[in-house]
């Protein structure tokens, strides 16, 4: 699958650093592969709330739980250009 065809999401709340430092690492793997990509507060969400609290931020690729707490670059690149 190309890289473009698939997405992530990071699963984060707003005032948290590492959910920034996620971000950041998102942005840019993203931008430079053409990977869409979107995020979601948990806040927002009960059902988000009882099964990611003490994991935030949590990483998916194409609706599957990738990484949480932090998201290692390589790693992430790699499951997008797999």
């Amino acid at each position: 699958m190309p890289p473009r065809d698939h997405t992530v999401t990071l699963l984060g709340k707003p005032g948290c650093h590492l959910c920034d430092d996620a971000r950041a690492v998102i942005q840019r793997v993203a931008a430079e592969l053409g990977v869409s990509w979107e995020e979601r507060d948990i806040t927002t969400s009960p059902e988000d709330q009882a099964a990611y609290w003490d994991m935030i931020p949590v990483t998916f690729v194409d609706g599957v739980q990738h990484d949480f707490w932090r998201v290692d670059e390589a790693r992430l690149r790699a499951a997008l250009t797999a």
